[in-house]
């Protein structure tokens, strides 16, 4: 018997696609209900953050209530790393499917509690301060899921397509986003604004209580995904940023810890490097656009949320793409070309759609390029990111990188925009603020290697 038959034989393909479908299924309701909130952000100003609200858009107080809106959307991001802590922590050591279990079960409770939340009309001050707390539930649970399954996701896929399959986690995302959009554009369009506003906007709420208990469903009959050692080489070696596995008995593991956790540091700070600009321009043009659209261009409610469907379409489109192109050629091409695209692209799309004279024609093409961009930073992304850390850290590691990143750069940027718009009155904000991050996500994207994808998880 050699040492290669004593390795773990790949995960049986049926397993691999359970633990995909199971995986990514908490994500569509986290993003589902991400992506009704962002979409009835001025409709939630008017009941939750407006005193004596109305019944219609008269009832929205203007920019303060929005960016009181905003403010406790961003909260619930900052609460996200607490969540990749906690949660990661238990990912790492009870495994993977328990800790989904709990996070799925708890983002679907906070979310259809939103859905039966009294207005402040109907009980007073204490309204905005309950949707706050639920949004902070929120948060935690998100924060624990996207590491979680990621990990269970990439740990579980055959050999060559952690790129496709890890993809899979970021085209729910999309999926999701896509779904809120869709279904707020579609009470939008049946509902008189009246009702939208009265009742109308805890319909997508609820919706996620049976999405979720399938997902729950889903994640019962996971199994754990097998250990993966290294081949050939030390773990964590030629992977720029990774975090190396420290041999037993090493000083790095003491009496069983974690590896280096300077090294971990270090890694958890060039992940967030790298897909900063994921997160800043996704949130810009996929969760922002409808509020910034009727807020600072005037546009109707009913085709702002049409134009940020289109824009999600385009980003569910480029997604699974991308993750099979970064399998073939390397997660650096794909994602240093979607993060320089939204640099050149993002100042000629503000125009676009700031333009009275551009069809509407061009303005779909123009949001629906802008999201296809961001699904060429998001396909690649949470491999790049398991390919990281080591199996005993990886829940932990990814989780909190992503968390942060999303909790300064998507999480703020519904308030940074609204807010900087509404100071200076310059329209072309969202431009900046996507276009900066991404090049400064460039830079830490040129760190990683040409190989970096054909290296085994450690």
């Amino acid at each position: 018997m050699t040492p290669t038959d004593l390795l773990p034989a790949p995960p049986p393909r049926a397993t691999a696609r359970r633990a995909l479908i199971a995986g990514s299924a908490g994500n569509l309701v986290e993003w589902y209900e991400f992506g009704v909130y962002g979409c009835f952000a001025t409709v939630i100003a008017a009941n939750f953050f407006t005193p004596h609200a109305g019944t219609g858009a008269g009832g929205v107080s203007g920019a303060g209530a929005l960016v009181a809106t905003y403010a406790s959307f961003a909260l619930a991001f900052f609460f996200r790393p607490v969540g990749a802590l906690v949660f990661g922590r238990l990912g790492d050591r009870l495994g993977r499917r328990p800790t989904l279990v709990v996070t799925i079960g708890l983002m679907t409770l906070a979310t259809t509690l939103i859905g039966l939340l009294p207005t402040q009309a109907a009980i007073g001050p204490a309204a905005p301060w309950l949707l706050t707390f639920l949004r902070v539930l929120q948060g935690l649970s998100a924060g624990g899921e996207f590491g979680g399954a990621v990990s269970m996701i990439t740990e579980s896929a055959p050999p060559g397509r952690r790129g496709l399959y890890g993809a899979w986690q970021s085209f729910t995302v999309a999926l999701g986003l896509l779904a809120g959009a869709g279904t707020a554009a579609a009470l939008a369009t049946v509902l008189p604004e009246p009702a939208l506003y009265a009742w109308g906007w805890r319909v997508p709420f609820l919706l996620a209580l049976p999405l979720g208990t399938v997902a729950l469903w889903l994640r019962t009959a996971l199994e754990e995904p097998p250990a993966a050692p290294p081949e050939g080489k030390a773990a964590g070696e030629g992977v720029p940023g990774a975090v190396p596995e420290a041999a037993p008995g090493s000083e790095a593991h003491g009496s069983g810890g974690p590896p280096r956790r300077g090294e971990q540091v270090r890694a958890v700070f060039l992940g967030i490097g790298r897909i900063m600009g994921w997160s800043a321009a996704g949130y810009t043009f996929l969760v922002v656009l409808p509020s910034y659209l009727q807020s600072t261009l005037g546009t109707s409610f009913r085709n702002a949320l049409l134009a940020t469907t289109f824009a999600n379409l385009g980003f569910a489109a480029s997604i699974l793409p991308a993750g099979l192109l970064s399998d073939r050629f390397g997660r650096r091409p794909v994602m240093l070309g979607g993060a320089l695209g939204i640099v050149v692209c993002a100042f000629p799309l503000l125009h676009v759609l700031q333009s009275a004279d551009a069809s509407p024609l061009t303005r779909t093409a123009a949001v629906t390029a802008a999201g296809a961009l961001v699904g060429l930073l998001a396909g690649p992304g949470p491999a790049m990111l398991a390919e990281m850390f080591p199996r005993r850290v990886r829940c932990t590691g990814l989780g909190l990188a992503y968390a942060l990143a999303n909790a300064v750069f998507s999480g703020c940027a519904g308030l940074v925009i609204t807010a900087w718009t509404a100071r200076t009155g310059d329209t072309a904000i969202p431009a900046y603020y996507a276009a900066g991050a991404c090049a400064l996500s460039s830079l830490a994207l040129l760190t990683l290697r040409g190989n970096d994808h054909r290296e085994p998880l450690r």
